[in-house]
């Protein structure tokens, strides 16, 4: 029998059917996605109330390693991820009595930046030294969500993270953008110390890029140990003695200024307790007095009961007392500092000059108002801004004024330094937002400033955490929260000027333009690849 080989025309062949993907490919696809969201809650619980600062390290180390070697596009996503899960629960607070719509809107917003500077580290990644460009990058999307949409919202930068943390004193270096740029390039150094390591057991490691890793480690915290000379609390210009009211309030949430009498009368009723016991013997006699941000939502320029029951707080007390109002004036409306002095009445202001949007004014009012009327009557006025820093003069102190939300902005607080402020008070109203963690992200802000500038500063909040913190950013007293209390204390008063405050947006700037020489070479480096590819 012969058996005769016959040819198959190959248009005969039938193609087998491409197998799905299996359920564990695509499981193994969505991992760099997990991972950023997770690396954003990580980075996100090392923030206050928690003391897990240096929960940022491994945090940042994880985005490198999620980042590291893709491409723009995939940076791009995997940024957003991670912003939404850094902002997602540090800014719950936000939503706690306007509900969801506006939180998940801002954060929406917010994660935006992350996302670009996530696509920013991808294309760096590829370059020589890439920690230093990526914390670059960091740093630079941060001063960009400093500044913008409605005059910018800081809330989040990895500087004010950092209270408790060893790396703390430079932020008398260069403020927030170098202590941010040092934790990011630290988390970024670690990733790359672990990954040559892994990589030496298969291909021999450049010894340019091992150095690089490590001095990205090392740099940044024996900075932090060189810094520490500038972090002090000695008393350069004599001593005070600062009294720091909380009077509480009738009730949390937004309709705690239905009773803003209530409010008014809680301030004095525990300014008067203070004075008895003043008097008793039993604390100090004050300097001065501070009061809140809104302890006087009853303007005392057009009420006189409000202006009478101010003025026997000051008469009981026998200081001058710094009171936070709302006043009217030429038909605008002002978040005001006033000066009460026992004998002269009011005798100076200071206007709040970065109100915050959605909350003392509504931008795109018209618009926002066709999509939810009930947006616009939460916010029925718009505040107006103040032009001028705020320095009150009291008993030979002078004493900066950062009204609450401007404590987020650098400009805001060095310009009361520049000013000649001796240390910083800042009155704070947080009954809005219950018992949420935003009073203490607030407060580590403060902390921060303290070091900073190297200033004592005050916190009188209405319904707390009202807090003493000294220029070396220790908080030495503080109250509950949602009780009546009073802070006595002696303070340090200092004039001298950190380096920090000297160079103002300087240090920001530089890193800013270290993130675009990164961009650059990276873009120029994929153009010159991408051409030689086509040759």
């Amino acid at each position: 029998m012969t058996v005769t080989a016959t040819s198959v025309d190959e248009s005969d062949q039938v193609t087998p059917p491409t197998a799905p993907a299996s359920l564990g490919a695509r499981l193994v696809r969505l991992v760099p996605a997990a991972a950023a969201a997770l690396f954003g809650v990580l980075l996100y619980v090392s923030f206050p109330p928690r003391p897990l600062w240096w929960l940022a390290l491994p945090a940042f180390a994880g985005f490198g390693w999620v980042l590291r070697g893709r491409g723009w596009k995939a940076g791009l996503g995997l940024g957003y991820l991670f912003g939404l899960g850094f902002l997602l629960p540090l800014l719950v607070w936000t939503g706690v009595e306007v509900g969801p719509g506006p939180w998940l809107a801002l954060v929406a917003i917010e994660a935006i930046f992350v996302a670009l500077v996530g696509a920013g580290v991808a294309a760096v990644s590829k370059l020589p030294g890439w920690p230093v460009w990526a914390a670059a990058v960091w740093i630079a999307g941060e001063a960009a969500r400093a500044r913008v949409p409605f005059s910018g919202f800081p809330w989040g930068k990895i500087a004010f993270g950092q209270a408790d943390g060893v790396f703390l004193p430079l932020a008398a270096v260069g403020g927030t953008p170098v202590l941010g740029f040092a934790v990011v390039l630290c988390g970024f150094g670690l990733y790359e110390v672990v990954r040559l390591l892994m990589e030496r057991r298969t291909q021999v490691v450049r010894r340019s890029a091992a150095a690089v890793a490590l001095l990205s480690v090392a740099v940044p915290v024996v900075g932090a140990v060189a810094a520490r000379p500038l972090v002090s609390d000695k008393a350069e210009d004599g001593t005070v003695t600062v009294a720091a009211i909380q009077g509480n309030v009738p009730r949390a949430g937004l309709d705690f200024n239905a009773q803003r009498r209530a409010v008014l009368d809680y301030h004095v009723r525990e300014t008067e307790r203070l004075a008895a016991e003043v008097k008793a013997g039993k604390v100090a006699q004050p300097d001065f007095v501070l009061w809140p941000e809104n302890s006087s939502d009853v303007d005392p320029f057009a009420n006189p009961d409000a202006a009478a029951v101010i003025d026997r707080a000051a008469k009981a007390i026998g200081v001058p007392i710094s009171v936070g109002g709302v006043v009217e004036r030429d038909g605008k409306l002002y978040n005001e500092q006033i000066l009460w002095d026992p004998v002269k009445g009011p005798t100076d202001t200071y206007d709040k000059r970065q109100i915050q949007p959605f909350g003392e004014y509504l931008p795109l009012r018209s618009l926002i108002g066709a999509i939810n009327s009930e947006w616009t009557s939460m916010v029925r006025q718009d505040f107006s801004r103040g032009s001028k820093p705020g320095v009150f003069t009291m008993d030979g102190a002078k004493v900066g004024l950062v009204t609450c939300y401007e404590a987020a902005f650098d400009w805001a607080v060095r310009s009361e330094v520049t000013d000649g402020a001796q240390m910083i008070s800042v009155p704070s109203n947080n009954a809005t937002f219950d018992r949420s963690e935003m009073t203490y992200q607030q407060l580590a802000m403060s902390r921060v400033r303290a070091v900073e500038h190297s200033r004592t500063v005050t916190v009188p909040v209405t319904s707390g955490v009202s807090a003493i913190i000294m220029p070396d950013g220790r908080i030495t007293q503080k109250t509950g929260m949602f009780v009546a209390d009073s802070l006595v204390q002696k303070v340090p008063l200092r004039s001298s000027q950190t380096p920090a405050t000297r160079l103002g947006i300087l240090p920001e700037i530089a890193l800013v333009l270290v993130a675009a020489g990164g961009l650059g070479w990276a873009i120029g480096a994929g153009v010159r690849r991408r051409r030689a590819g086509d040759v």
